[in-house]
């Protein structure tokens, strides 16, 4: 007899996946600044998260990584503690520039 999980598992699961996409989304931001130095691409990160990410992907990020190590590349990671300990840092790239309500989330 096959078992099958329970609704907490499945839901459990899923947010394990989902907190894994944020990771690898943020990791991907801060590998893309990677050409203008380590502190510069963590406060483009930054800038990209704040800019472009809904707030419950934010806070979902936050979570997944409150407790410690996370997944987080050096520069993702000094990107999410500078949103955490100043908030949003003055404006990167002309791309994050005066965009109201542009996001990630789709």
């Amino acid at each position: 007899m096959t078992e099958h999980p329970t609704p907490d598992q499945t839901t459990s699961e899923q947010h394990a996946d989902w907190n894994d996409r944020l990771v690898r989304m943020a990791n991907e931001i801060a590998r893309n600044f990677t050409a203008i130095g380590h502190e510069r691409a963590a406060v483009a990160t930054a800038d990209h998260i704040h800019s472009f990410w809904d707030r419950r992907m934010k806070e979902k990020l936050f979570q997944a990584c409150e407790t410690g190590e996370c997944g987080l590349s050096p520069a993702a990671h000094a990107a999410l503690q500078l949103l955490h300990d100043r908030g949003a840092p003055a404006h990167q790239t002309r791309a994050t520039e005066d965009i109201p309500g542009a996001s990630d989330a789709g």
